[in-house]
């Protein structure tokens, strides 16, 4: 059986080998600068997340366990997961907007629909979710952790972590919608 592209290039890795690491980093940054920015606002906070998540990488790399195509790049995507985490937790308190926040016009299972809007839109949007909100969104979304693990990662309250991803949801809709109408209103 032939080996795959990722296969080789983890067995060069094992072996440390500069230019399989250079490989690694040409191939995968920008995968791995998306998935930081989900997490992570500030640009330079996001080079040292990732710049941490490598130097993690190159630490670990001997327990990493090759299981097919595409095991790397999910083991190299939970790590910097992880590292932005780890940020986020030593950097903010993972503030939750009080109970009494107000969300407007919004249906409690109204689903957000991002049709015909633009990634780069959507991510801005989930961007400026407040930041205890936009983890728990990520980390359920992205991630598809469970609330129940969501909360531990983070250490806060199971019903917690439910709240927040539907106040993200629920903020996200009103986003939307508010964008399409000012789309629909440019038109008119």
């Amino acid at each position: 059986m032939e080996e795959s592209k990722e296969q080789i290039l983890v067995n060069r890795l094992l072996k440390k080998e500069e230019a399989a690491w250079k490989e690694l980093f040409g191939v995968y940054s920008g995968s791995l600068t998306y998935v930081c920015s989900r997490y992570v606002i500030d640009k330079e906070d996001v080079h040292d997340v990732l710049q941490n998540s490598f130097i993690q990488m190159f630490r670990s790399i001997e327990m990493f366990e090759y299981r097919g195509n595409g095991s790397l790049k999910a083991w190299i995507t939970r790590i910097v997961v992880n590292e932005s985490l780890k940020h986020i937790k030593k950097n903010t308190e993972l503030k939750t907007v009080s109970d009494d926040f107000e969300i407007a016009d919004v249906q409690e299972d109204e689903e957000p629909n991002f049709e015909e809007i633009s990634q780069a839109t959507i991510m801005k949007m989930i961007q400026s979710l407040p930041d205890g909100y936009r983890t728990v969104f990520n980390l359920y979304v992205f991630e598809e952790k469970s609330h129940k693990e969501i909360a531990e990662t983070l250490g806060i309250a199971e019903n917690s972590s439910a709240s927040q991803f539907h106040r993200a949801k629920a903020i996200l809709a009103r986003k939307i919608k508010e964008y399409k109408m000012s789309k629909t209103a440019q038109y008119e």
